[in-house]
Formats: C-alpha cells, sequence, structure tokens
C-alpha cells in the first residue's frame, strides 16, 4: 500500500522531486549556510562559544538598548555572536529548521534583505520602546536597560516570517498566529529586551514579505471560515492560560503582564531571610509552617497551583470543538480572573493606613514593586478584553452535547467530591500525629474546603494545622490533585461526546419523510443547522423555515406526498399568521407558484436550476469541446476522480480539503455564506458524497461534493453543492469533477444530476439554445421588480459571478428549471429582502461591508473565471 504523501505548501504543488541537491544544503541555501559557518568560526576564533563576547570585543558584538548611537554596527555584528554553548547550539537549530526553507521559499537574495532588514527594524524598534515608554513602563523600563541581546534569533523570525508570504493562506495564516503568539506571550510575560527585539522583527519580516512577492501587505482581521475562526478564539484563550505559567518559570520576568503569575501560579517565592525571621519569631509558628510548605511544594503543590491555567487550556480545547459548555465555563473562568485581579490591584494601590502592615505573611505581595502605579491597568484589561472576546464570539460556538451530559458530570463531580472528603477525614484523623498542630475532627471538617482550593490562594487566611510527615503532605495535597484531575478527565470526555442538535427529534422526523416521500433537488439542505420544522396535520409532510426579521422564511417547496401539496400549503400559511410571521417560500418550483398565484400572491424569479438528465448524456460532439478537453487534460497530468465520504476520510484527505476552502474564504475577502449554501459542516454528513480531483502523489486539486435526491426510498439523483478548487492546481478541477460526477453516476443507474441553481441571473426560452450551444446569456427581467433583481445581479457581478457561474454550467448543455419566491403581499418585500440576506450572510462586519462596496465600485477585470466559480445557487 502505497503512503500518502502530503504536499507541505497547500497553497502550492509540488513541481519536481528534489535532487542531488538535497543533501548538499549550501547548493540551495548559500546565505544560511555561510552564515552559520561564520557564526561558529567566530565563535571559535574569539573565544565566546563558551562564554560569549567579553573584554574589548563585547560592545561590538552585543546590543542593549544604550548601544545606538555609539555602535551602530551592532546591528549586524551582534546576530554572529552566541550568548553561550546553549546559545550557539540553539542558534543554530534555529538556522538549519528556520533558515534554510525560508531561504529557499525566498530566494537567496530576498532571504538576506529579509534577514538583514528585520534585524535592524528589531532593533530600532526595541529601543524606541525603552526609551518612548520610560514614564509609562516604570520599573519594567529600568530593567530592560539592564538586558542585552546578541544571536541569530531575530533575523531568523525576521526571515521566517517574511517567507509565510509566499505559502497558501491557511499555512499562511496558521504560521503567524502560531508564531506571533509565541512572541507576544514571551514580550508581555518574560518582558526582556530580546523578546522585544524578536517580536519587532517579526513583525518587520511579516510586513516585508508580501512585498518581496510583488504584492502590498494586507491589513485589518482576516476572514475566515467559522472553524477556523474557532480555532483562533481557542488560541487567544490557551495563550492566556500559558503566558502565567510561562512568567512563572522564568526567574527574571518583567514583562508588563508578569504580575498575572501571582493570579494563577499562585504558590509566592519566599526567600530565606523571610522564612528565618518568621521561624524565629514564636508567635508567628503557622506562618512559618506554611512558608516551609511552599518551598518544599512538589509536583501536587505545583499541579494545583496552576490549576487555573490548566483548566483554561481545557476549556481551550473545546472551544477549538465549538462546544457551549467550554464557552459558559470559559467565561466564567475569565470574569472570575478579572474579579480577583482588581481586587489584588485595588489592595495594591489602596494606602496603607494604622492598622495595616505591608507584605505580612508568606503568601502577601507587593505588585507595585513589579510595575508602575499605571502599568497595573494593563493587566486587569485583559482578562476583561478576553471576556469581551468570548462575548462577541459567541455564535461560534453553537454545540451542545447530548441531554443530561452535564446535570449527570455535575452529580458526578458532586459524587467524587463527598467520597473524597470521607477519605479526607478518616485519613487525617488516622496521621493526625504527622500534622503541626495535632488536628482534631472539627479542624479537619473546616479545613475541607482549601483541600478543593488551589494552594495559595487562602495562604493569607493562616491555616489551622500543617502537614509534617511525608504521608500528612500528601493526603493534604493528594485530595485536590485527584478531584481536580478526575473532573478534567470527565469535562474532556463530554466534549467528545456527539453533538446534539435542538431540533434533533424534528430533524429525524423531516428525514424519514424526505428518504420515504418526495422533495425536489434543494430538499436535502432542509436537513442542515440552523432550520425549524412544521408538520402537517397528517404527518407526512413537513416545511423547513427559519424565522428572521418577522419573516418565516422557507428553504424549497414543502417535502411529502405530492397529493398534500396544496393542503401543506395551506396549514402552514395558517400557522405562520397565528405566529405573526409573514411567510415566504424561497427557491420552489413552478408547480408550487401555481398554487399561489389564484390567492393573490406575488411571485419573483430568484434563479434559474440547471439538470442533466444522466440517461441521454454522453459529452460527445463538438459543444461538449472543452469537457473532453478537461477529461483528457486531467489523464494526461495523472489526475483522477475519486469518490469519498468526507467523515471517514483519512486525516490527511481532510485536512487539505481544509486548506483549500480556508484559502477559497480568504481570497474572497468575503464571510461564508450559508442557508442554501453548504460548507465544510454540510459535507461533514455520511450520506453526502465527495468527489476529488486527486493526483498520484494524493494532492487534491479540487473537491465537489453532491447531496441525494430521494423518491420514496430511492435515490433518484444527486445535486452538486460545495465546489472548491486549489489556486494553484488544475485549473479545469471543476469541470473535470462534474464531468466525471455525471458519468460515474450515469453507470450507476441515477436518473439525473442538478448543477444547482445560479440567482439572480438567468436564460430566457428564446436564449436557451444559443446558451446551450456555448454562446453568451442574456438576463430576462419582465416587470419592475425583476428588472431590479437584474440591475442588482449586474452590481454583484464582481463580486459574486452569478452570470458567470450559469454561463459556466451552460458548458454541460443542461436543461433549465426556473425557482421562484412567493409572497403574499408586497409591502414585505423590504422585511423579506432583510431575512433573505441575513440567511445567506447572519454577521457582515464593518470592513468586510467596505470590501464589499469596493469590489462593487471597482470591479477587478479578471474577476471571475469559470475555472473558479464557487458562487451561491
Amino acid at each position: 500500500m502505497n503512503a500518502v504523501k502530503l504536499n507541505p505548501d497547500p497553497g502550492r504543488l509540488r513541481t519536481s522531486r528534489p535532487g542531488p541537491g538535497w543533501f548538499l544544503p549550501w547548493t540551495y541555501a548559500p546565505v544560511t549556510v555561510t552564515f552559520l559557518i561564520l557564526f561558529w568560526i567566530l565563535g571559535v576564533l574569539t573565544s565566546t562559544v563558551l562564554a560569549g563576547p567579553r573584554g574589548t570585543l563585547r560592545p561590538y558584538a552585543v546590543v542593549t538598548a544604550s548601544s545606538l548611537p555609539a555602535h551602530w554596527e551592532v546591528l549586524v555584528t551582534g546576530a554572529f555572536w552566541g550568548r553561550d554553548l546553549p546559545g550557539y547550539l540553539v542558534g543554530t537549530v534555529l538556522l538549519v529548521a528556520a533558515g534554510i526553507p525560508a531561504e529557499r521559499r525566498l530566494g537567496s537574495v530576498r532571504f538576506a534583505a529579509a534577514a538583514l532588514s528585520s534585524q535592524v527594524v528589531g532593533i530600532f524598534a526595541a529601543t524606541a520602546v525603552v526609551y518612548g515608554g520610560r514614564n509609562l513602563m516604570g520599573s519594567w523600563s529600568a530593567q530592560l536597560m539592564t538586558h542585552w541581546f546578541l544571536g541569530p534569533s531575530a533575523l531568523i523570525c525576521g526571515a521566517g516570517l517574511a517567507a509565510t508570504a509566499a505559502l497558501g493562506t491557511l499555512w499562511r495564516r496558521r504560521l503567524r498566529l502560531g508564531i506571533f503568539a509565541l512572541l507576544i506571550l514571551l514580550t508581555l510575560y518574560s518582558g526582556s529586551f530580546p523578546d522585544l527585539i524578536r517580536l519587532g522583527a517579526a513583525t518587520a519580516g511579516a510586513l516585508l514579505g508580501p512585498l518581496l512577492q510583488g504584492r502590498r501587505p494586507r491589513f485589518g482581521i482576516p476572514v475566515t471560515s467559522r472553524r477556523e475562526a474557532r480555532v483562533l478564539v481557542a488560541m487567544v484563550v490557551a495563550a492566556s492560560a500559558v503566558g502565567p505559567v510561562l512568567a512563572g518559570l522564568l526567574p527574571h520576568a518583567v514583562g508588563p503582564l508578569a504580575v498575572l503569575r501571582f493570579l494563577f501560579t499562585n504558590i509566592q517565592p519566599v526567600d530565606p531571610q523571610t522564612l528565618h525571621s518568621l521561624c524565629a519569631d514564636p508567635t508567628r509558628l503557622k506562618d512559618c509552617a506554611a512558608a516551609q510548605l511552599q518551598l518544599r511544594a512538589g509536583a501536587g503543590g505545583i499541579f494545583m497551583s496552576i490549576l487555573p491555567s490548566v483548566l483554561l487550556l481545557l476549556f481551550a480545547d473545546g472551544l477549538r470543538r465549538g462546544r457551549r459548555f467550554a464557552w459558559y465555563a470559559a467565561l466564567v473562568l475569565e470574569g472570575a480572573v478579572a474579579v480577583l485581579a482588581g481586587s489584588y490591584i485595588a489592595a495594591a494601590l489602596m494606602p496603607a493606613g494604622p492598622n495595616k502592615t505591608p507584605n505580612e505573611g508568606p503568601g502577601a505581595i507587593d505588585i507595585t514593586a513589579f510595575h508602575h502605579p499605571l502599568a497595573l491597568i494593563l493587566p486587569l484589561l485583559l482578562p476583561i478584553l478576553l471576556v469581551i472576546l468570548l462575548l462577541v464570539t459567541r455564535k461560534l460556538f453553537p454545540v451542545c452535547a447530548p441531554p443530561r451530559t452535564y446535570p449527570r458530570l455535575t452529580l458526578t463531580i458532586i459524587v467524587l467530591a463527598a467520597a473524597l472528603t470521607g477519605i479526607y477525614l478518616l485519613a487525617g484523623l488516622l496521621l493526625a500525629g504527622g500534622f503541626t498542630p495535632i488536628p482534631g475532627i472539627g479542624d479537619l471538617l473546616a479545613d475541607i474546603p482549601d483541600r478543593f482550593v488551589p494552594l495559595g490562594y487562602l495562604l493569607d487566611l493562616s491555616p489551622a494545622f500543617f502537614p509534617e510527615s511525608g504521608a500528612a503532605v500528601a493526603l493534604y495535597e493528594g485530595i485536590g490533585i485527584t478531584f481536580w484531575t478526575i473532573t478534567a478527565v470527565l469535562v474532556f470526555r463530554s466534549f467528545l461526546r456527539p453533538a446534539h442538535n435542538v431540533h434533533g427529534s424534528d430533524e429525524d422526523r423531516a428525514r424519514a419523510i424526505l428518504k420515504n416521500t418526495q422533495g425536489s433537488s434543494l430538499s436535502w439542505m432542509t436537513l442542515w443547522n440552523g432550520n425549524s420544522y412544521w408538520f402537517s396535520t397528517t404527518g407526512t409532510s413537513f416545511i423547513a423555515y427559519r424565522v428572521l426579521s418577522g419573516v418565516a422564511l422557507t428553504l424549497g417547496p414543502p417535502v411529502g406526498p405530492a397529493k398534500e401539496l396544496r393542503t401543506t400549503m395551506d396549514e402552514f400559511t395558517r400557522y405562520t399568521g397565528e405566529n405573526g410571521w409573514t411567510p415566504c417560500f424561497y427557491s420552489v418550483p413552478d408547480e408550487v407558484r401555481a398554487i399561489t398565484a389564484p390567492n393573490g400572491w406575488g411571485s419573483v424569479q430568484v434563479a434559474q436550476e440547471t439538470i442533466l438528465d444522466l440517461e441521454t448524456i454522453s459529452f460527445s460532439g463538438r459543444k461538449f469541446q472543452d469537457i473532453r478537453t478537461a477529461l483528457n487534460k486531467a489523464a494526461k497530468e495523472g489526475i483522477r476522480a475519486q469518490w469519498i465520504s468526507y467523515p471517514t476520510a483519512p486525516l490527511s484527505i481532510v485536512d487539505q480539503i481544509h486548506a483549500i476552502s480556508e484559502e477559497w474564504v480568504a481570497d474572497k475577502g468575503m464571510p461564508e455564506m450559508g442557508f442554501t449554501l453548504g460548507g465544510l459542516d454540510e459535507i461533514n454528513d455520511p450520506e453526502v458524497r465527495c468527489l476529488l480531483a486527486i493526483d498520484d502523489q494524493h494532492t487534491v486539486h479540487a473537491v465537489a461534493s453532491w447531496l441525494p435526491v430521494y423518491r420514496d426510498g430511492t435515490i433518484i439523483g444527486w445535486t452538486l453543492d460545495f465546489m472548491r478548487r486549489r489556486s494553484a492546481g488544475f485549473r479545469a478541477g471543476i469541470e473535470f469533477l462534474i464531468a466525471s460526477a455525471a458519468l460515474s453516476l450515469k453507470d450507476g443507474g441515477y436518473e439525473f444530476i442538478s448543477l444547482s441553481g445560479a440567482p439572480l441571473a438567468r436564460i430566457t426560452a428564446t436564449a436557451e439554445t444559443g446558451a446551450a450551444a456555448g454562446g453568451g446569456f442574456t438576463p430576462a427581467p419582465d416587470g419592475g421588480l425583476d428588472r431590479l433583481l437584474g440591475r442588482l445581479g449586474a452590481i454583484l457581478e464582481p463580486v459574486y459571478g452569478f452570470r458567470s457561474l450559469l454561463a459556466f454550467k451552460s458548458k454541460f448543455q443542461p436543461r433549465y428549471e426556473p425557482l421562484f419566491m412567493l409572497y403574499p403581499d408586497a409591502a414585505a418585500l423590504p422585511s423579506i429582502a432583510n431575512a433573505i440576506g441575513r440567511a445567506y450572510i447572519p454577521k457582515v462586519s464593518v470592513g468586510q461591508g467596505f470590501t464589499l462596496a469596493g469590489k462593487i465600485i471597482r470591479p477587478r477585470r479578471n474577476s471571475t473565471t469559470p475555472s473558479q466559480i464557487h458562487a451561491p445557487k
């Protein structure tokens, strides 16, 4: 069996195999290899490999905030020496692991320019921060003046970020986000001068990369899919959890957020002098025991001290999966941290009174010693900003666990806490001699709440007793560790449970009706998330709808027996009237319009469905020349069509589909549309089939999904839904997939395939012959509203390419079926238009609105080509 080989860059294809140069790095990365050789030669010649530059060499090799303007040469020379032997080794690893791939991606000249420029800009930026923020940063600025930097890490960060501009959209975004998250974490929590230089260099490289590729940098919030947006939010929450732990692990963390380590890693340091003074005072034996407990806190104490960070990481994983419970939990925890931070800062800024002694007790903290008082506002703002972020992105996390998952989880946790409490009481009495002083049953009962709270939060309350023996310490710390470990595992398992649809029972009922009766080519879309279901009095028909702006907007015609069509529509109309809604039947065929017309309903054609009858299709003759060309080119390039089911596809294939889709969304500059437009969530269905254009290297060039069309329990046809093509892949990938699907499904005995509709575009009856022959198409407005929609289609053409989509589908010589929107009252059209817009695009930011307007006002000359069409139905 051949192993699946992945292209490391989903945005570009591998065009050649590595040659002999693969074993000779200097043949394709001469700048990196030359620098690496000089790096070690200079270190050996100057005897700086073990201890770094010293003596007269130091001012010329080491970068400090005061190096400029006395030593301009350090802008370059600072990269050629290491701090010590570990510094030389780390620099070598960075050059080999990141420098060589970056140089291969950029080319030697552009790599050298990016590395040198970003190093210089990073040093200038860090120096400017030190001197420009002295009045605001207080002690942080003073600390930075004592730091120094040398080594190649900054130029590697800059060149590496510049090289990401040559990657595909998804991996470019992922790498930049990961690198910047790490660098920002180090800057905010560690806060050293080298951290500032590396962040400045990386920023310069990210801005310089597009310029080296011949395009302008993009600014603003990137457009992304819902799935990728969840990952971004989860990463932000995870970063907020890791940062304080990082600051707690670094002995000299001085960053503006380093003070938050006292909220998350709350075992406070106790210096030997404080310990000696506490233990020398007979009246403070309890404080002495508390300080000793902190000093010898082992793995248990460390785990409990970082418990808030562990929980945030756990909830971040739930956010990545779109879980609503994780959203609530993260919101509550971040809110609690915000309140706790505010209380710490308020206590620190409160003037000392006659009865207040600062730094009293082993757990007390003098926060003002770390920063200027004004700078304490920033640590307080971070949890608040995270709360705001979670509130704004709430709709990204709709996934609920099955019913009663969390009530059962709560009951399990309560039973666990009760069992551990009993164990603590019994074992505490047995091990009472290992505590100082010896506790009684009342003391143990009073101490129980503290066992389940992260160690250190309540140390200022001076507990009644402390463990001395090893067994007592294990019991004292182990209860909380056991409780939170089991709780975390149970919560994590709840994130793995299948998602629950709030309309689950209705959806199952609708699915059964759809399969056993008859619907339209769009009927499978009624099973997508976001729809509500109304069932007829007979129970054999249903209508999928969503209520927006007081409009009950249906998706397609009623599903059920054809003989019940009129009765079903009348019942639904009465139902909407009783609820005060305006009914609107969207994307319905002409037979449905014929039912409502005698009742005075208005109608307008909103799309034209294209259908291929498989019985007669062969793609022979001159009119199918383009289709045969696509099939022949695919065969010559070793590209084949392969059916898969997305839920069971190999991870390598799923990741490529995700990358292609994310690249398409980002390049569009507009959010993904919904309603009748499927995305990755909709193809994640075992009954939806996906057809891939894939080559011998297992590189996916294009993907298209097909929805089943049922009649009386049998699949009679398939509807095209999700279409994506790799930007640098096989250009005729979509034509190839549609033609291959038609031939394959014909052999499978199916009646037809639907290429779906093209909104705001149509082919007139007199023009169908010309369009079918490969000619153009003409809009056919009849009436004021039709003319208005025709004009709207022309305006939106540069953005969504509706008419180009219809022209593209005409290559396959389909038959055309009009799809209509039906409404009872023309006065409701503004509300209906608003409802349809919100159904397709629930939320558009101000920036995306300007992007849309800009594309409409300044249409690109090559805005849409048939091979790039992935437009809505």
